[in-house]
């Protein structure tokens, strides 16, 4: 749904000579060097690509589904790496929040990860499993009020760059279906995290996923003083 047509035609306009001014000359460049300038990104903070998904209440542009997709085709004509960057804000990086987030964790972290203060990732691709979520091995044990996460995840979009990631565990080791999985929201300075070597590819420079290793770390649960931990109310 298109809510405002004029306001989508200003930021989709704004979107395109960004888009031609500042990035297309940059795509050579990007691809020598495989990383993005950072006064690139500061621009692109500026303009308010890390949020366009996140709602307006917590420093978002709260765009619709069909408003994205018609700036995802201004953004989709330049280098991939771009759009990766702001990808997971606006996407599978906070969407766990925005969906089923606990207002406190809302307040938290959606104004940070609007204005590109910090990056978002999701892990859950496993070496052994894929994307394959009844799959995964990663374990997450309640240990009084605190939750230990054991696993590895891999090929995870911006995780060197990440604030915080939204880690899949399972919870309950008798249910193999999706009730058995719980999400995490886990800082990337929480002790226990180790990041593996950049993956090198054959395009798509700049792009950055790598191994996440998740050893030991704790995750407090929301009966604990601490903001939750535990993504929305409960495990589940």
């Amino acid at each position: 749904m298109i809510r405002d047509k004029e306001t989508l035609d200003h930021i989709t306009h704004t979107i395109r000579n960004f888009v031609n001014d500042q990035l297309v000359p940059l795509e050579h460049w990007v691809a020598e060097n495989d990383r993005l300038p950072e006064e690139i990104i500061e621009q692109m903070r500026e303009l308010g690509l890390f949020g366009l998904t996140i709602p307006e209440e917590y420093g978002g542009l709260g765009v619709t589904m069909e408003e994205e997709v018609t700036l995802a085709f201004e953004l989709g004509r330049t280098s991939p790496a771009f759009r990766s960057l702001i990808g997971t804000n606006n996407g599978i990086g906070s969407s766990g929040l925005v969906i089923d987030g606990t207002e406190a964790q809302k307040q938290k972290y959606l104004p940070r990860l609007a204005s590109g203060e910090i990056i978002g990732s999701f892990c859950l691709t496993e070496p052994d499993s894929g994307s394959d979520a009844a799959s995964l091995k990663t374990t997450a044990v309640r240990d009084g009020d605190t939750y230990i996460i054991n696993g590895t995840k891999r090929y995870i979009t911006n995780a060197p760059q990440a604030g915080i990631f939204t880690v899949m565990a399972r919870t309950d080791p008798q249910n193999k279906r999706a009730g058995g999985i719980s999400a995490f929201i886990v800082e990337s300075d929480t002790p226990g995290i180790t990041l593996g070597k950049i993956d090198k590819k054959m395009g798509q420079k700049a792009r950055i996923p790598a191994m996440s290793s998740l050893t030991t770390v704790s995750c407090q649960p929301m009966r604990s003083s601490a903001v939750s931990r535990v993504l929305g109310s409960k495990p589940r």
